[in-house]
């Protein structure tokens, strides 16, 4: 995930034998605040720890943030309610995730291997397909335009082979010239206006909407800029994706346990969870400047406040406004601007366990699965299908939606999601009884109602380059005045890639980046981190 705005390798930095930074002896042990306590707090404090400085972690609701996992009972499956398919091209993250000694295996998508078969469901006529080409022709027109499109305007081609090669100079004489011509374009704007899409009815444009191809539908993003958009498929996020063995949330509380080798200042044996007594701290109440301007004070919900050199904000940044009292001039009020802009996503999981993954029975009438990954116009939108062997209880996601779709469900309690999904599935499989499988109660969420998160992930609008650009930027600090230095902002609502775990983590690098510069460290010759590479690979900036 080689982002074209800020081309970084973060990969190859956090790979390099020689460690990603140090800092001066004399600030070993210097507390850094860490708010949130989900990949891109845990990274930032996993790194810093073994530089020698020592994090401390606070948390309003669980470790993990949104990579959140709840189980059927003691040891059945687990339900992804998070971040739950992870794109081949994170290699950031699967660095970490390598490093833990995690398994992996492909997603349950549509139309790939690890689904044996797949219905696209439309305006009430299913289509079973086992790969693309056994779809009719209308969708494979409908997807040689998709491919047109972004051929046409975005130099697809180019800028992929441009990615794979690394060539940070080709990937920003693209980008930067890409950058002005559409922030103020839609999604749904871009593929208006293509040759390739104009030509065709406008039930090709609803159709891709609807069902798309890899993960699903698009429609859900059609308001959002085209710049968000190209930025996923340019790097392969929406292809090739993994899924956790055992769940997601392993990631986050294994970096929470793990014991790293070559630590600095810090006793053989210390882990995250060591350094904080084996718990995080509680929610923040309250941030603001020490009297002495040069700490940075964090009250938690007991009152309790604490002392800091430098703060990392991990959390969604409308929480430092709707959520915690944050002193005002700690930041700027173009940064203020930025924050308030975000916009986010809404998002909706529903799961059910079953005794066995009974969709692969074979149907002796049609010799199809009687029951597929499933992907449709109705409200459960797309049903994935997660097992982990023939004879173990397995897990159905029933409904994943976004926006409009996935404020439908939110006033429902589980059991009558569960209703509402069973009977549109019915309709799809009228001879498949799913309820008769079902084990236990359901596991659901909607994340937009979850105060500590309000949404699930930002997605740019139209015209929002200018603040996503301030949010990224923020960790290069030498140009501030001293009122707005000390407090770093992370997570992947920050990066450029909002809902993939690959901008949790590698914003949190950044900040790590900048704490480390702001005590006096820094990245060894060999291996020059995000700010000292900067100035060479830094985002356009929009008039």
């Amino acid at each position: 995930m080689l982002i074209p705005d800020f081309p970084f390798p973060y990969d190859d930095f956090v790979r390099h034998t020689d460690g990603i930074g140090s800092v001066p002896a004399d600030t070993f042990g210097t507390e850094v605040a860490i708010v949130g306590g989900g990949m891109a707090g845990l990274i930032a404090a996993y790194e810093l720890m073994k530089m020698g400085l020592r994090p401390v972690i606070y948390e309003s609701a669980e470790l993990g943030g949104r990579m959140r996992g709840k189980r059927f009972g003691s040891d059945g499956p687990v339900a992804d309610l998070g971040g739950m398919r992870f794109p081949l091209s994170s290699q950031t993250f699967f660095h970490y995730v390598d490093m833990l000694g995690l398994d992996t295996s492909p997603f349950p998508n549509p139309l790939t291997p690890a689904s044996s078969s797949t219905v696209v469901e439309l305006a009430g006529k299913a289509h079973y397909a086992q790969t693309t080409g056994d779809l009719p022709q209308f969708f494979q027109d409908m997807a040689q335009a998709w491919s047109d499109c972004l051929e046409e305007r975005a130099h697809f081609g180019e800028m992929q082979a441009a990615i794979a090669d690394r060539d940070f100079e080709k990937i920003k004489k693209i980008w930067n010239d890409l950058v002005p011509r559409f922030d103020g374009t839609s999604f749904y704007g871009y593929l208006e206006s293509s040759k390739a899409f104009s030509e065709l009815p406008f039930e090709y444009r609803e159709a891709f909407g609807q069902v798309g191809f890899g993960t699903g539908g698009w429609d859900t993003n059609y308001p959002d800029s085209i710049l968000e958009l190209l930025r996923v498929v340019y790097v392969d996020a929406d292809d090739h994706q993994q899924r956790i063995l055992g769940g997601a949330d392993q990631v986050p509380y294994g970096l929470w346990r793990y014991v790293p080798e070559g630590i600095a200042h810090w006793p053989e044996g210390t882990s995250l969870a060591s350094l904080h007594g084996g718990s995080p701290r509680g929610a923040v109440a309250a941030i603001a400047r020490n009297s002495d301007g040069n700490r940075i004070d964090i009250t938690d919900k007991w009152g309790n406040t604490s002392s800091y050199a430098a703060v990392i904000s991990t959390c969604q940044s409308w929480l430092l406004s709707a959520r915690i009292d944050c002193q005002e001039d700690l930041f700027s009020h173009k940064l203020w601007m930025a924050m308030e802009r975000s916009h986010y996503m809404q998002a909706s999981k529903t799961f059910v366990m079953v005794d066995r993954p009974f969709w692969k029975d074979v149907d002796p009438t049609t010799g199809r699965d009687v029951m597929s990954t499933t992907l449709t116009d109705r409200i459960t939108r797309g049903t994935y299908l997660i097992d982990d062997g023939p004879d173990k209880p397995a897990a159905i996601c029933l409904s994943y939606t976004w926006n409009d779709d996935a404020l439908k469900w939110m006033p429902l309690d589980p059991n009558e999601r569960v209703r509402m999904m069973l009977h549109s599935l019915g309709q799809i499989y009228p001879g498949v009884d799913i309820a008769a499988h079902i084990v236990g109660e359901p596991i659901t969420v909607s994340w937009e109602a979850d105060p500590n998160f309000m949404g699930a992930f930002s997605d740019n609008l139209p015209g929002h380059y200018r603040y996503q650009e301030r949010l990224y930027t923020h960790f290069m600090q030498s140009e501030f005045p001293p009122e707005h230095r000390g407090i770093f902002l992370a997570g992947d609502d920050i990066s450029w890639t909002g809902g993939w775990v690959e901008g949790a983590v590698t914003t949190g690098l950044n900040a790590v980046w900048g704490v480390m510069h702001q005590l006096g460290g820094r990245s060894p010759e060999t291996n020059p981190g995000p700010g000292d590479l900067f100035d060479e690979l830094k985002p356009i900036r929009l008039a």
